[in-house]
């Protein structure tokens, strides 16, 4: 969140005791009307300082229960910006009223304001109107029918999916649009369930790019770094070296991967997923509420088509897209090496580019052979985008909680359950802990990593220095990794996630359907990675025997509990 909501209702006083002058005149309508105009002329709110420091962590609590509860997220995300407004403008009656009118007019519209909001929701809809186009010209239709050819049963189709997950790894934004654009038909032909696709895309995502040496993370990772690395006396490691020798001790992004391709390998399940690939395999069903409107849903794309089936004219798009945001990545970079270029570029700038030039060119290839007439391109278009509008409106709303939790000081407020004296030994695994929390409550691995990356260098190499300076590396490094991990954990479980919410949307799943069924395996492998990887390696044990120890342990966990669907 690069623009923090405002205290909200702050000038609204003055402008509601006006009202009231004018009001209190008018007979009977002043009855009526003296309750709410008296509520809203209250003085501003007090600041959140004045709150009990709990109540910070109330907004997304409630936010996740009731989406949870009632599998709707709309209105959950709405309880919970508006409980955190109430905070923010006094827990009275007047602060419950300020804050109901606040959670639109002032958090809403801010969130929508920020630049690289826009950004998102701009080339998310430009992604999806390119579908649109290639759906009607029957792009689509032919990828489905070349594809099916070469991986006709749904472990072929899954493996398809999972190396486009992990061959667009630039970006994770990116990454989800276009794999689950791409591969929804084809998952559909062979009974694979969505609950099953937005997990394949999820999870070769933030994973992926988080992880890979080239990517939009990586100028935002060494730079929330450097600054830290300067107060360290004695570390003469550069930023991007620490990050480097961090990777391998990020145990939940590498084991979220081999843990996805276990599950295709083995082509079992368990838990909700089991339950939602039976439904898909039995019955056809590929979506809990197949046939409803609304990105919540099924929404189910008509791929039939009278024009030919070319599946170039899907193909040509998506490579333009890729091409193109890879060519606007190195152009807006800046750097000596390739990583350095990629890592210091604007990643937002590059995804319009390339949404732009990928809509662009569908356009010119549905036009230019006749298939579609220009108004019925558009028309396409339109049609595509309008299955993101129940997306939008939960980042939105996501964005929104984000602002509230900013200025709750969430984050601060779990990091402060961290102080007290502690074995060095343990700091890798607290701090992934921690910032599993953080993320899964504010729903921004981004954000979680801002805020703790500062603290968690400085602590984890002054609580080290003890043991020597090579137990101080090792821990430096696991612990720096365990906050990206964590913050990759939590957004991966968080159904506020904006990544979260976009797998979803990208893969026409219903969203509660995509946590409650992804849960489970993020959370096995997150405990996994938190006991098996994090906590011995901070007892010295080397990365590469946590690793395999937990491949082993994840592999058994599957064979115990997973059931063929």
């Amino acid at each position: 969140m690069k623009n923090p909501a405002r205290n909200p209702c702050a000038a609204r006083g003055a402008r509601k005791r006006g009202l009231a002058a004018w009001v209190a005149p008018i007979g009977w309508s002043s009855l009526c009307l003296a309750p709410i105009v008296a509520v809203a002329a209250e003085p501003g709110p007090p600041p959140a300082a004045d709150l009990p420091a709990w109540f910070s962590i109330l907004p997304p609590l409630v936010a996740i229960a009731i989406a949870l509860l009632f599998r709707s997220v709309v209105p959950a995300l709405m309880a919970g910006v508006w409980v955190g407004a109430w905070g923010l403008a006094g827990l009275t009656p007047a602060g419950a009223w300020q804050g109901l009118l606040a959670t639109v007019e002032t958090f809403v519209i801010d969130a929508l304001a920020d630049r690289d909001h826009q950004s998102v929701i701009v080339f998310s809809m430009l992604i999806a109107g390119m579908v649109g186009i290639v759906t009607r010209n029957g792009g689509m239709q032919g990828v489905v029918e070349r594809i099916r050819r070469l991986a006709g049963s749904p472990r072929r189709v899954q493996l398809a999916t999972t190396a486009l997950g992990v061959g667009i790894f630039f970006d994770d934004y990116a990454n989800t649009m276009v794999v689950g654009n791409a591969m929804r038909p084809l998952t559909d032909a062979v009974r694979v369930s969505r609950e099953k696709l937005a997990y394949l895309v999820d999870s070769t995502a933030a994973p992926v790019a988080s992880v890979a040496f080239i990517t939009t993370w990586i100028g935002y990772e060494i730079g929330i770094m450097e600054d830290s690395i300067r107060t360290i006396d004695g570390l003469d490691e550069s930023a991007y070296l620490v990050l480097l020798r961090s990777l391998p001790y990020s145990f939940y992004p590498w084991l979220a991967m081999a843990f996805l391709l276990m599950v295709v390998m083995t082509g079992r399940d368990f838990g909700a997923m089991h339950a939602a690939e039976s439904r898909a395999r039995t019955t056809g069903r590929v979506s809990r509420l197949q046939g409803a409107a609304g990105m919540d849903g099924g929404n189910e794309a008509d791929y039939s088509t009278d024009q030919p089936h070319r599946a170039f004219n899907a193909w040509i798009p998506v490579l333009v897209l890729i091409v193109s945001v890879l060519g606007g990545l190195w152009t807006t970079g800046d750097g000596q090496t390739v990583s350095e270029i990629i890592g210091s570029a604007d990643s937002y700038k590059a995804l319009l580019w390339g949404s732009s030039l990928s809509i662009s060119a569908a356009t010119l290839l549905s036009v230019g052979q006749r298939l579609l007439t220009l108004e019925e391109t558009i028309e396409a278009m339109i049609d595509g985008m309008r299955r993101l509008l129940y997306g939008i409106v939960i980042l939105a709303l996501s964005w929104a909680l984000a602002g509230v939790t900013e200025q709750l000081d969430t984050a601060g407020y779990l990091v402060s359950l961290l102080e007290g004296s502690m074995p060095p030994e343990v700091l890798p695994a607290v701090v992934f802990v921690l910032a599993a929390a953080t993320s899964f409550a504010t729903g921004t691995s981004w954000g979680t990593m801002g805020i703790l990356m500062p603290l968690a260098l400085p602590l984890a190499w002054s609580m080290s220095l003890a043991g020597g300076e090579a137990s101080a590396h090792a821990i430096l490094h696991a612990s720096v990794a365990a906050v990206l991990a964590g913050a990759v954990w939590g957004d991966h479980c968080s159904p506020i996630s904006d990544t979260t919410i976009l797998s979803s949307v990208a893969s026409s799943c219903n969203h509660i359907d995509h946590v409650r069924t992804q849960l489970p395996y993020a959370l096995t492998v997150g405990l996994v990675a938190g006991l098996g990887g994090f906590l011995l390696a901070g007892y010295g044990i080397p990365w590469w025997l946590c690793m395999l120890g937990c491949m082993f342990v994840l592999l058994g966990i599957l064979r115990l509990l997973g059931r063929p669907s």
